[in-house]
């Protein structure tokens, strides 16, 4: 990527993740360059791998459960193992961490079978597979429709407000998807601004409809816009996990404050046997020792700490865990 083009790339994928579907017209005016200039940026970047504007679900709204496996085996079987969940489709992250003996992964499940047949039938039956430790997901500090990027990107608060979309009213109540409703989210899943022409075409809807309806789901809040940025367009090294314990008199606390650190891409309370799982982005190694010696380490009631460094990711949403 061009040196001179770092800083308007960077802009550019900010203005995205407040409003992914704001008009190129829009986020021209707002960064003081032309439509033409914004358009070639953003098919660079999204033909490079480097951003993609997606529509993210968040399960617990369809009733689902969200778990954070931990998956011990032998270092020969961990990628095939970490494949072989990948593949799944109820998986949205897995990664093989901890020097190759251990993969995490989040998986969602529909209800209590689906949860028993995977965590007490399949997974522990699986050849070479030593151990599985599950941590349901309880409370979300961080991640979802938050962005790392929205921490790092560099526009002001006048250029924020001028993008940020219209507010979207909390409507809670049972959500039920039909045929095409899947078939939206699976068209916005791959492509967030996908024009509602094209979406009208995938549904069998008209456009005014699927507008109608991508905006119900978000006051549902079963939809969110999301957006996939590739780490080194802002100088992030590699992934580490954190598994902490904490006081549960002290987890709220401890998890807001965890939420409100740079270096947090996700944080979020769990069961099992630590309470706080974490999500962390660290230019390097120096770095990360700096952060955990310092801003964790000044976490309220933290009683214990396990860092697991993320040394390949099998399959990945969106930038967030």
């Amino acid at each position: 990527m061009e040196s001179d083009s770092d800083e308007l790339d960077r802009r550019l994928v900010h203005a995205l993740q407040i409003n992914g579907r704001a008009p190129f017209s829009l986020i021209a005016e707002v960064l003081g360059v032309s439509d033409r200039t914004i358009a070639r940026r953003y098919a660079r970047l999204r033909s490079a791998g480097a951003v993609r504007v997606l529509g993210g679900v968040d399960p617990t709204a369809l009733g689902a459960v969200l778990w954070l496996l931990r998956v011990r085996c032998a270092p020969a079987a961990s990628l095939p193992v970490a494949e072989a969940l990948a593949r799944r489709p109820d998986t949205s992250w897995v990664s093989i961490t901890s020097g190759g003996t251990e993969i995490t992964g989040t998986v969602r499940t529909e209800s209590e079978a689906d949860s028993e047949t995977l965590l007490l039938a399949k997974l522990p039956r699986t050849p070479r597979v030593e151990s599985v430790t599950a941590h349901s997901v309880l409370h979300t500090f961080y991640g979802g429709p938050d962005s790392l990027v929205a921490k790092l990107g560099s526009l002001d608060e006048t250029e924020i407000e001028r993008l940020s979309p219209p507010p979207v009213s909390h409507r809670p109540g049972p959500v039920r998807l039909d045929d095409g409703d899947r078939k939206l989210l699976a068209a916005l899943a791959i492509d967030g601004r996908a024009e509602f022409e094209h979406l009208a075409t995938l549904t069998g809807w008209s456009p005014t409809t699927v507008r109608r309806r991508m905006t119900e789901l978000r006051e549902r809040g079963v939809l969110y816009l999301d957006i996939d940025v590739d780490r080194d367009l802002f100088g992030l090294g590699a992934r580490t996990l954190l598994w902490l314990s904490v006081a549960p008199a002290r987890l709220a606390e401890a998890g807001t404050a965890l939420a409100g650190h740079p270096e947090i891409a996700f944080a979020a309370a769990t069961t099992g046997p630590t309470n706080l799982f974490a999500s962390v982005m660290c230019a390097d190694q120096r770095a990360l020792y700096r952060y955990l010696t310092t801003s964790v380490a000044a976490l309220p009631a933290i009683t214990h700490i396990e860092t697991a460094p993320v040394i390949k990711t099998v399959k990945q949403a969106a930038n967030r865990m």
